[in-house]
């Protein structure tokens, strides 16, 4: 089993392996390297960033970032959940969303978006699970490696 605990500074190590081994896949975001822990820290909430913890090893990550610097938009985040290539498909990613929601159920956010590549079939369907709705397709959004790609905009509201 795993526990899903409050994120450290010193989790960045084993963070930016999991984001580098999603960007990697090239279906799990734009980014194409992870950013330098300053950058990371700076651009998430920092009561909302979560790790999954199975015997001493982090193997997954969640966390929130601000979508606008406008006080209205105060309780809209939009989010990230990344799990080890090696536990994928066994519950990781449902334990953090769960825990991510729970977090910003308490925190005062209303909304949470997210963008997901349409190939991403098994983050789609994740999102689902938890309560996310299709709000629409953004198609040739940006390009990815000269390729112009598709994203699904989700969304989840209290």
């Amino acid at each position: 089993m795993f526990q899903i605990r409050p994120m450290t500074r010193d989790d960045w190590p084993a963070v930016e392996e999991i984001y580098a081994e999603g960007i990697a896949t090239g279906n799990a975001t734009f980014e194409t390297s992870a950013p330098r822990y300053e950058e990371f820290d700076a651009s998430r909430l920092r009561d909302h960033r979560l790790v999954a913890v199975q015997d001493g090893r982090i193997v997954g990550w969640a966390a929130l970032s601000p979508t606008s610097s406008r006080e209205c938009y105060a309780g809209v985040a939009e989010h990230s959940v990344y799990v080890a290539g090696s536990m994928r498909g066994r519950g990781v990613g449902r334990k953090l969303m769960d825990a991510l929601l729970a977090s910003a159920d308490e925190g005062g956010i209303w909304t949470i978006q997210t963008n997901v590549f349409p190939e991403n079939a098994a983050t789609v369907a994740l999102h689902e699970r938890v309560g996310f709705r299709l709000v629409g397709r953004r198609d040739r959004i940006a390009q990815l490696h000269g390729s112009w790609r598709d994203t699904l905009l989700l969304e989840r509201r209290v």
